[in-house]
């Protein structure tokens, strides 16, 4: 009778796009606690259990690394939004509270937007053209729901005014985002950006606004 030999089960390697999320995971929380410079590589590759080659071979290099951070970044915050892009309108505002909750239960994400973006500013970094581009969609997307709001309450805008609050709106939330991570159990993230929006409005459209979202 011949001998059976037991055969080793086979590891199971993760899909392709499952590595590629686990590597953007790891370089979201490397980025956002060491920076873009400080933050290597090797760091990344040791968090996924994968050579640094391993994760050049999936992106490429660091630069584009750091760009797929930065869209997978904008990918969760619009992933629970039907058709997966920001709303218009009142909605908008009512989207970027119930970000900022959102944003409450993942910390790592915030980190890196606040390291990143806040390193684009010195010379030469990877990032400034993203980022840049980021702001000025976003105000533009910010200043029209402005001006659609406006228009549904026959409120006068004067010029530039819809573009000032956009400003004004988005430093408010970069601003509080800093705040929260600094001291976590100080600041609600939520409240107090619905409490900001909502003051910032109503100096413009000059009514009160609610601002409030159900669980």
């Amino acid at each position: 009778m011949a001998e059976t030999t037991e055969q080793a089960p086979k590891t199971t390697r993760p899909s392709r796009a499952r590595r590629r999320e686990e590597i953007l995971a790891a370089a979201t929380r490397v980025f956002g606690s060491k920076g873009y410079h400080q933050g290597s590589l090797g760091d990344v590759a040791a968090q996924v259990g994968i050579t640094h080659a391993g994760v050049l071979h999936h992106f490429g290099s660091k630069d584009k690394l750091l760009w797929e951070v930065l869209e997978y970044r904008d990918r969760v915050d619009v992933q629970h939004l039907e058709g997966k892009h920001i709303p218009g309108g009142m909605d908008l505002f009512r989207h970027l509270v119930l970000t900022a909750r959102l944003n409450a239960d993942r910390r790592g994400i915030v980190q890196a937007y606040a390291v990143l973006t806040g390193e684009s500013v010195t010379d030469g970094h990877p990032a400034s053209s993203w980022v840049a581009e980021r702001f000025s969609v976003l105000r533009g997307e910010i200043s029209q729901a402005v001006r659609d709001v406006a228009a549904e309450r026959d409120v006068s805008l004067r010029d530039g005014e819809a573009e000032r609050t956009a400003a004004a709106v988005i430093a408010v939330m970069d601003g509080l985002q800093l705040q929260w991570l600094l001291d976590p159990d100080a600041v609600d993230l939520a409240a107090a950006t619905a409490a900001a929006i909502e003051s910032i409005l109503t100096a413009t459209l000059g009514g009160p606004v609610d601002l409030v979202v159900e669980d």
